[in-house]
This record gives structure tokens, C-alpha cells and sequence, in this order.
């Protein structure tokens, strides 16, 4: 995928950390299909640095100091490749495994719409039957085909038009591959999805716990998109911050609240049943009872954005494995 006059450059950027032999599986999944693997580590105690050399990749550690997260560890890959940039980049999760024909898919795509700047394809859960959490990733992965707003964190990108918007917003948390496709596309540059299969990913999900942290920083990330890019012509995830706040915030206050004045309308909390029989219509039972669960996860984690904002603090990683 480069190395000759006029050949298309491909490189890969993967980043993980304690990924053991996920990562293992992810690095074989790119070794002959691309020029130059960096394998950037935020802080691995197992041997995830020692099986990534070994595996032929360029290892990058981040500094243990500053605090980490996927943005500032996918600009270190990025930073790594600018001594020799590639046309384009793979950026992968370190639990993700590349299908084999992806690149060449992506790059097929690349050719059909000149202006894109961002490909992706399927993300598909690799044990979807192992919980009712990973059944949901699985569902959340499955987005329309065609043009799109924004891309998760796998994805093949145009190294130059990342590099010219100044690449990933290293403070985020979460949510990062939308932020930087509103600054791509707001560039001129378009995103799409393609009809292929991308990669494998092992979400792990087990345990509700797990699930209700991945929704609460999910809810971190609307909030916080909104505040960045929520006045811009996409309105970025002022619905979706939105509706967790009126699910999750205010009509609890406002049926509690009512309750104490007039005991009947504790009855509206009816409501909740109602919305989940609305989307049960919609994308089944499963699916319509936890996204009006997660809504109240979701109103967690705006409100501790906000909340944080106004004492002058960023929150940490909120981590979900």
C-alpha cells in the first residue's frame, strides 16, 4: 500500500491500552496491508508494548503525566507518520480487528467520491450473543449507508485534510471522531459510510454497571459537542443533549415536584412506560427499554459536563471496562 512512485500511501494508527491479545489480533490484521503501523500505548502494565514490537509496529508511549485520552493518543500516531505522511491513514481501536478486504474497499470509495475525506464501513461486534450490552453495540454500530455527519473510531481518512484542521481535539473525553468530522466537513470535506465490513470489535460489555458508564459518557459527549459546535448550521447534538435532559432531568423534577402538590400526578410518570411501548414499535423491546434508561444515564453525564464547566474543571476518563 506505498512505497513506489505514484503507488497510493496507506499507514495505520491503532491505540489501546492493556488490550493483551486483542491487540495481538488487531496488528496482525494490518501487518502487509499498509506501509508504516504505530501502535500508540497510554500506560499498558501488561505486555501490549512488547507484543506490538514484536509484531513489527512503531510503538509510541504517551507520556504518563499529562492526562490520557483517544484524541491525544490518535494526534501521537498522526505526529509519529509526519516525517513521511501517507495519502491516507487508518485510525483503529486497539480491540478492533481489520477485515481483510476493508482497505481496498475504502480506497475503492475514495475514488468514487473525490471530495470525501473520511470512509467507513461496518463496525461489527464480535460476540453480540455474549450480553444484551453487547447486543446493543452492536445495534448502535449499524448507522445508514451513504453520506454522513460524522464516523466512530475506526475509519480511513485523508492524512492532509486531518492534518490541516489540526487533527483530533486532544482534551476530549469522548466523542472525539464527530467533533473532528464537523471541522473536516465544515473544511469542505465530506464523510461516508460504506457498505462494507470494517472491523471486529470486542466491546466487552458484560455487566449493567458497565453499560450505565458508557451511557453517562455518552451523555458527556453531547453536552460537550453542543457547547463546541451546537450554534453551527448541524445544531451538533443539541437534540440528543436535549432529550436527555428533558428524560432525565426535568420531567423527574417536574413530576416529583407536582406530586407534592397534587399526589395524582405522580401518575405521569406513566409516561416512561408509554415512551418505551412508542419506540418498542419502532426497534423492538429490548432496544426501546434501555434507550429510555439511558437517558437518565445520558442526563448524568450533561449534567457533570455543565457542571464541571462551571467550576473551571475538566472531568477524567470515564472509563466503562
Amino acid at each position: 500500500m506505498g512505497g513506489g512512485a505514484g503507488m497510493t500511501v496507506v499507514d495505520a494508527v491503532v491505540i489501546g491500552r492493556n488490550e493483551g491479545e486483542r491487540l495481538g489480533a488487531c496488528l496482525s490484521s494490518l501487518r502487509g496491508r499498509v506501509r508504516r503501523l504505530v501502535y500508540v500505548d497510554s500506560g499498558s502494565t501488561d505486555r501490549s508494548v512488547d507484543l506490538a514490537r514484536g509484531l513489527g509496529a512503531e510503538v509510541v508511549a504517551l507520556d504518563l503525566s499529562v492526562p490520557f485520552t483517544a484524541a491525544r493518543a490518535r494526534n501521537a500516531g498522526l505526529a509519529a507518520l509526519g516525517d513521511d505522511p501517507p495519502d491516507f491513514v487508518q485510525l483503529v481501536d486497539g480491540d478492533c480487528e481489520v477485515d481483510p478486504g476493508w482497505i481496498a474497499a475504502a480506497l475503492h470509495a475514495f475514488a468514487l467520491h473525490p471530495a470525501a475525506v473520511v470512509i467507513c464501513g461496518r463496525r461489527r461486534e464480535r460476540f453480540p450473543e455474549a450480553s444484551v450490552y453487547n447486543m446493543l453495540a452492536d445495534r448502535e454500530w449499524d448507522t445508514p449507508v451513504g453520506q454522513a455527519r460524522a464516523c466512530g473510531g475506526d475509519a480511513l481518512m485523508r492524512y492532509g485534510a486531518v492534518m490541516a484542521v489540526g487533527g483530533y481535539r486532544a482534551e476530549l473525553i469522548a466523542g472525539e471522531e464527530p467533533e473532528l468530522c464537523e471541522r473536516l466537513r465544515a473544511a469542505g470535506g465530506e464523510v461516508w459510510r460504506i457498505d462494507a465490513d470494517m472491523t471486529l470489535h470486542d466491546a466487552a460489555l458484560r455487566r449493567f454497571p458497565q453499560w450505565w458508564r458508557r451511557s453517562v459518557r455518552a451523555g458527556h459527549a453531547f453536552a460537550e459537542g453542543a457547547a463546541l459546535h451546537g450554534a453551527g448550521p448541524d445544531r451538533h447534538w443539541v437534540a440528543e443533549t436535549r432529550r436527555a435532559v428533558i428524560w432525565g432531568i426535568v420531567l423527574p423534577l417536574a413530576i416529583v415536584g407536582t406530586g407534592f402538590l397534587a399526589p395524582v400526578a405522580l401518575l405521569a410518570v406513566l409516561v416512561y412506560p408509554a415512551q418505551v411501548v412508542r419506540l418498542a414499535r419502532r426497534g423492538g423491546w429490548t432496544w426501546a427499554l434501555f434507550s429510555v434508561l439511558g437517558k437518565f444515564a445520558e442526563a448524568r453525564g450533561v449534567a457533570g459536563y455543565w457542571l464541571g464547566r462551571m467550576r473551571g474543571r475538566r472531568r477524567g476518563l470515564i472509563e466503562y471496562r
